[in-house]
C-alpha cells in the first residue's frame, strides 16, 4: 500500500487491512526539497511529519511499514523532464511522469520481493478486467478524479492495482477517517502543489536549477500574431500557453501567451479567440481500454486535469496521434497531457505534441 501520510491513502490502508487483506506499508522520499534551494519549509508526501504520519498508522493497526527511497530515480526521470520540457518550450506534466516511470514501478519491484500480489493506492479512479484488459475508469467523487494522470500506467501494473478509494466521495473518506481514528487527518490540508515545488514557484526552481538561465534567456521578445514587437520578456521558459498574469506588459485589452518559440526565445501574444484552436497532435501515447488504435474513433478529450473535455475524433498520424476537437478548444498546451475518454472509462492518452493556430501569421516564425 503505497502511504503518503495524506488521509486518502491512510483510510485506503485501514479499508484493505479490515477487508482482510495483509498490507504492507510503503512510503516513498521521492524528493528532498532543502536540496533545491527553497527557503519553504518541507510539506506534502515527502516530508518527515508525513512519513511519520503514515508510521504510526500502520503501528496502531499491527501491519508493517518500510520507507524506500527513491531519490535518485525520480531525478533523473521526473526533475530532469520537468527542467527539460520548460526549456524546450512546453509545459511539462510530472505527475503522470512520476507515476508512469516512478511510483508503479517502484512499487511492483518492492511488492515482488515482499511477495506481495497487489499494489494499492490513494488514488479516486477505479480498473476493472474486460475483455482481457484492464480498464481504468473515473472515480465516484467527478470532482477529486484522477483518472487523467494515470494514462501511462501499464497493462502489467494495471492487472495488480487495488484503488480503495475509487467508489467513494471524499466527504465520506473524511467520515471514515473520523470513525477510524485518524481525527488529525480528517481536517489535515490537502496540498495541491507539484511536490518537489511546495511553494508553487516553479520560476525559482528553475532559476535553482539552471544556472545563468535568467541572465541568458532575458530580453527576448514579446511579439503580437502579425510578428510586431510588443516588448521585452525575462525568459520564455518563465511562460506558459493560455498565460495572462504576470505578463508586466501594459496592452490596453487583456493579452494571453499564444504560442513560445524557444529557438529564438520568443513569446507570442494574443487575445483570447487567438487561443481557440481545433486540431492537435499527441506524442508518446498508451491506450487502457484498445490495444492500438487502428480506426477512427470518437472520444472526449480532456487537454488539463480540470478540462470537463471537449468531443473530438482521433486517429493514428504516422507515430503519433492526431486529435479533431468538434469545437474549438482554448490554450492547448505542448507538454501537457491529452486524456480521451469513453463515457466513464479511459481510452488512453499521450502528451501534447503541437497544435494548429491558424490565427498567428507565418510572419512570427
Amino acid at each position: 500500500m503505497a502511504m503518503s501520510g495524506g488521509i486518502d491513502s491512510s483510510v485506503a490502508s485501514v479499508l484493505l487491512h479490515e477487508q482482510g487483506y495483509e498490507v504492507v506499508g510503503m512510503t516513498m522520499k521521492t524528493w528532498d526539497y532543502a536540496s533545491s534551494g527553497g527557503n519553504k519549509k518541507e510539506t506534502g508526501c515527502c516530508s518527515l511529519d508525513s512519513i511519520n504520519d503514515a508510521r504510526s498508522i500502520a503501528v496502531a493497526k499491527g501491519f508493517p511499514h518500510y520507507i524506500i527511497d527513491i531519490r535518485e530515480e525520480f531525478g533523473n526521470h521526473v526533475i530532469d523532464d520537468f527542467v527539460d520540457e520548460y526549456l524546450s518550450g512546453r509545459t511539462p506534466n510530472p505527475c503522470v511522469k512520476c507515476n508512469t516511470h516512478i511510483k508503479w514501478e517502484a512499487l511492483l519491484k518492492r511488492a515482488d520481493m515482499l511477495s506481495c500480489e497487489f499494489i494499492a493506492t490513494g488514488h479516486y479512479a477505479n480498473v476493472r478486467e474486460e475483455n482481457g484488459r484492464y480498464v481504468i475508469s473515473k472515480g465516484k467523487d467527478s470532482w477529486k478524479d484522477q483518472s487523467y494522470v494515470l494514462w501511462g500506467v501499464s497493462q502489467e501494473c494495471l492487472s495488480r492495482t487495488i484503488f480503495p478509494v475509487g467508489n467513494f466521495h471524499k466527504s465520506e473518506i473524511r467520515q471514515m477517517a473520523v470513525e477510524m481514528g485518524l481525527h488529525e487527518l480528517a481536517n489535515k490540508n490537502e496540498s495541491y502543489e507539484i511536490c518537489f515545488i511546495p511553494d508553487n514557484d516553479y520560476r525559482s526552481f528553475l532559476k535553482r536549477r539552471v544556472e545563468g538561465i535568467e541572465e541568458k534567456l532575458a530580453n527576448g521578445l514579446f511579439l503580437d500574431k502579425n510578428g510586431k514587437v510588443l516588448g521585452k520578456h525575462r525568459g520564455y521558459p518563465f511562460y506558459t500557453i493560455g498565460q495572462r498574469k504576470g505578463l508586466e506588459i501594459a496592452l490596453g485589452d487583456p493579452y494571453y501567451v499564444v504560442d513560445i518559440k524557444p529557438d529564438v526565445n520568443v513569446v507570442v501574444l494574443g487575445l483570447f479567440e487567438d487561443l481557440l484552436q481545433q486540431k492537435m497532435w499527441v506524442r508518446d501515447a498508451n491506450f487502457i481500454k484498445i490495444e492500438s488504435l487502428e480506426d477512427e474513433m470518437e472520444v472526449l478529450t480532456r487537454i488539463r486535469y480540470k478540462d470537463p473535455g471537449t468531443y473530438s475524433t482521433i486517429k493514428k498520424s504516422e507515430d503519433l496521434i492526431e486529435v479533431s476537437f468538434h469545437k474549438a478548444v482554448s490554450a492547448i498546451a505542448p507538454g501537457q497531457s491529452a486524456v480521451f475518454y469513453d463515457g466513464d472509462d479511459l481510452v488512453g492518452g499521450g502528451f501534447i505534441q503541437s497544435a494548429v493556430n491558424e490565427n498567428i501569421s507565418k510572419a512570427v516564425h
